[in-house]
């Protein structure tokens, strides 16, 4: 199996591609000459194609640090389109009220395969993170004496600003 059938044959992928597909039919049927509802489609579209790419980035590779990034925008992003939906209850333009209920529920399922996605990460394929955010429980730092920049700027200045001898 190819990594792009690896992809689309997990579940949150799936349940992702579900929401997009809800969200572009519900913004058909948003009116275009509402400056707000206007603006709200594009978030959710932006917010559930991220969720999606993010989704693909995490799974490019299996190192826990990456994948946890990934996790912490796809969490940002289903947060804010759970809430950009719901908005649209309380605008008198929008008439679809049952359809902010059913993606609202297929992003609270999306949640819960999320939870479990995420746990599944691989804890022990790690780099240290150095802002210390997405480090695995339990990681040890490394001994900052033994850390070597690739690039030593010490040595590429050294002769910076002198003159050369003729």
């Amino acid at each position: 199996m190819n990594r792009r059938d690896q992809l689309e044959s997990l579940p949150i992928y799936q349940k992702a591609e579900e929401i997009l597909k809800l969200i572009n039919g519900l913004l058909v049927n948003l009116p275009e000459e509402d400056e707000y509802l206007n603006h709200t489609k594009y978030m959710m579209r932006d917010d559930i194609s991220l969720i999606c790419a993010k989704i693909a980035g995490a799974e490019g590779g299996d190192e826990y640090t990456i994948r946890m990034q990934n996790a912490a925008i796809i969490r940002d992003h289903a947060m804010h389109l759970y809430v950009q939906v719901g908005s649209l209850r309380f605008h008198e333009n929008f008439k679809d009220k049952e359809f902010v209920t059913l993606i609202r529920s297929e992003i609270d399922q999306f949640r819960q395969l999320f939870i479990a996605w995420v746990a599944g990460f691989d804890k022990s394929n790690h780099y240290w993170d150095e802002w210390e955010l997405f480090n695995p429980p339990g990681a040890i730092p490394p001994d900052p004496n033994a850390y070597q920049d690739p690039i030593n700027l010490d040595d590429f200045f050294e002769d910076f600003g002198e003159e050369e001898e003729e």
